[in-house]
């Protein structure tokens, strides 16, 4: 049986750099930070006191309550906020659809640790019996996906995934395989993530992962320059609308790209650190452009995971290497986390976002804050400035902690 060909038509986003596609996209365009000092809660006593926080969101706008708000996570808001915007954007009319061939997969990395946080605090001063019924249903990672089907009502295939920063990308995939053996029509897809938080930061302060750039907050995320020091804590949300062609074109559906590859593989190697053969990462890379069966050279552009860290910058261009051979060196790459941070498990939703709009608009964002060339590090990063330029076929990278690699494949659409 021949596979469903899947289309994406709608998009939305909670960001660091703005809370609307529009607002994202431009600040992207023009090379704008989201980083900034970190607010949630007073830092003064962590190394790393920065952060990609989300400024201005309006859990109101999306017909969350403030009676909601006190059962319901901030990385669930934001993702009822994403798939609205999402939903909205496509212009489906859920009134004439069926809602049992409409599904959700919300990847997230942490889920919540403010309210474990807060309710563990309680049992310290009160005991178990002051522990407020709602802790489990906000802190487990699959309410996102839970609650964006109860709010609309999709009866169709609904999961999660929870693979660190490849959630996202991995969420996108898995939904691509539903439409692809004909489970649904259509899946609302992507990943949140909110986790700045006391334990959040600490725990990746403990790891010697985050940015001390504590005085240029805006500088702190600087993927693949020799002078990065670490990544950047950030919150947010990317979601998707994927659809089966047949069932876009029945509508009329704006069509921003098609998804036609996705390649997934495990490192096997540490429970943080990448392999330092990039092994696993060129892979996923490789079995992604098999599945969208394309050459390296017919890939415009790479949203690569690009994270600031020493060894996964220096990994992952060394993977992109072997994946794409001597085409490595003109292929334009760039890392949109120097702006909004790592939005962990959101990222590859948000990333996956991007790539739709460089084929929409024909413009690649920059890597900003590439001051300082790494001799590990000699591809070409699109430095400091977007560039204007023709894009048909984009790939994104995303690679978690645990070994994790995802790679999907956006094509520009052409009927």
């Amino acid at each position: 049986m021949q596979e469903k060909r899947v289309v994406v038509t709608g998009l939305g986003v909670i960001s660091p750099v703005g809370n609307s596609i529009s607002s994202f996209w431009d600040a992207l365009k023009e090379g704008k930070s989201g980083i900034g000092k970190l607010t949630t809660f007073d830092a003064s006593a962590f190394d790393s006191r920065i952060a990609g926080e989300i400024k201005g969101f309006d859990h109101l706008a999306y017909g969350i309550t403030k009676k909601d708000t006190h059962r319901m996570e901030k990385f669930v808001q934001y993702a009822i906020a994403g798939s609205k915007q999402a939903l909205d954007d496509s212009g489906l009319d859920l009134d004439k659809e069926n809602k049992e061939r409409i599904g959700v997969v919300v990847g997230s990395g942490i889920g919540s640790l403010r309210i474990i946080e807060e309710e563990h605090g309680v049992y310290l001063k009160h005991g178990p019996k002051r522990i407020t019924p709602f802790l489990i249903p906000m802190l487990i990672v699959n309410e996102a996906s839970g609650q964006v089907a109860m709010i609309h009502g999709f009866k169709g295939p609904n999961s999660c995934v929870t693979t660190a920063c490849a959630s996202g990308s991995h969420a996108i995939g898995d939904a691509m395989r539903v439409i692809q053996r004909g489970d649904a029509d259509i899946m609302i897809a992507g990943g949140t993530e909110s986790c700045i938080t006391h334990l959040g930061v600490g725990g990746f302060c403990a790891l010697k992962a985050l940015s001390t750039r504590n005085d240029e907050p805006e500088k702190a995320s600087r993927p693949f320059d020799a002078e990065r020091d670490g990544f950047v804590m950030a919150e947010g949300c990317g979601v998707v609308i994927l659809e089966n062609l047949e069932h876009a074109r029945k509508r009329n559906a704006h069509i921003y790209a098609e998804l036609t590859g996705f390649g997934m593989s495990c490192d096997a190697y540490h429970i943080t650190a990448p392999d330092p053969e990039g092994y696993g990462a060129s892979l996923a890379m490789k079995l992604a452009l098999k599945d969208a069966k394309i050459k390296p050279e017919d890939v415009t552009y790479i949203n690569a995971h690009g994270t600031s860290t020493k060894l996964n910058d220096k990994v992952e261009t060394l993977a992109i290497k072997k994946a794409f051979g001597p085409y490595a060196k003109k292929v334009m790459v760039s890392s949109t986390k120097s702006m909004n941070g790592p939005l962990l498990g959101a990222a590859g939703g948000v990333e996956f976002i991007v790539c739709c709009l460089v084929i929409k608009d024909s413009l690649v964002p920059a890597t900003i804050n590439y001051e300082h060339p790494d001799p590990d590090c000699d591809l070409d990063y699109v430095p400091n400035t977007s560039r204007k330029t023709n894009v048909d076929i984009c790939v994104s990278n995303s690679l978690g902690f645990g070994g994790h690699n995802a790679t999907l494949v956006v094509k520009k659409f052409k009927g």
